[in-house]
């Protein structure tokens, strides 16, 4: 089985990641799900952007399309963002390494990051031994839908509160990284 993992993190309160994992059959419906969320004039979803009636509506059709979401939680343990997103790919790729068959990450692409993402995760994943089953890339967020999950999960787990409580049902799990 082929799992897709769709990467976006937060800094609102510490350094968080939000990996959505999709598997291979599931991801034309769930991106039906985001595009149609996509107002007229909007190229993507992006929380930061939106009203809260609209977050509201997002997060409420993710938890309805059953989204299942992992989070990498670093905190404020690092000294360094890039210390804390290292430590959160080693999370990423270590359930990867568990879970049969392939997987592809797709990361949103900040240009100042591709290169030092790259090189961590060829190193992480030669580090957990599924280097021939791991394949990864940087997209826009624009050019791929399935990008605003984690998106969404990151803004609301960032905020806390009743955000947080909001999207709850898509977290399958919590690590502490």
């Amino acid at each position: 089985m082929v799992r897709h993992v769709f990467l976006d993190e937060t800094k609102q309160q510490g350094y968080v990641v939000a990996a959505a994992v999709v598997v291979a059959g599931e991801l034309e419906p769930l991106r039906r799900v985001v595009r149609d969320l996509v107002l007229p004039g909007q190229r993507r979803l992006h929380m930061k952007t939106e009203r809260d009636s609209r977050r509201r509506q997002i997060v409420a059709a993710l938890v309805q399309a059953g989204a299942e979401v992992v989070v990498y939680d670093a905190g404020r343990r690092y000294r360094t963002d890039l210390q804390a997103r290292e430590q959160c790919l080693r999370g990423v790729v270590a359930d990867a390494a568990r879970w049969a068959g392939a997987t592809r990450l797709v990361l949103e692409q900040d240009d100042s990051l591709v290169r030092w993402d790259s090189q961590q995760l060829i190193e992480l994943a030669r580090e957990a031994g599924c280097r021939d089953r791991l394949h990864y890339g940087h997209e826009r967020a624009a050019a791929e839908a399935l990008l605003a999950v984690p998106d969404a999960v990151a803004w609301c787990w960032g905020r806390g509160g009743d955000w947080r409580r909001r999207v709850e049902p898509l977290i399958s799990t919590v690590h502490q990284v």
